[in-house]
């Protein structure tokens, strides 16, 4: 099944229509996709809880920084 493609938009609500960076985005996520892919097979071969494993890439994401935001 298809996902419907993500309409990438700016802090004023603007749309980003530029090919080039919808195409970055949407490789940088499928990448980071397959990577926690990995992790969630690796931790259940591993024999560890699934509900952690998710609930740690959970609080990974929550984490990241923003280092181009004034007040961070």
């Amino acid at each position: 099944m298809k996902h419907k493609p993500i309409i990438w938009r700016r802090d004023d609500d603007s749309i980003v229509a530029c090919t080039e960076k919808i195409k970055v985005m949407t490789e940088n996520l499928a990448e980071i996709k397959q990577i926690a892919q990995d992790a969630l097979e690796d931790g259940l071969l591993m024999e560890v809880n699934e509900a952690q494993i998710r609930d740690a890439l959970h609080q990974m994401i929550d984490k990241l920084v923003n280092p181009y935001q004034k007040n961070h």
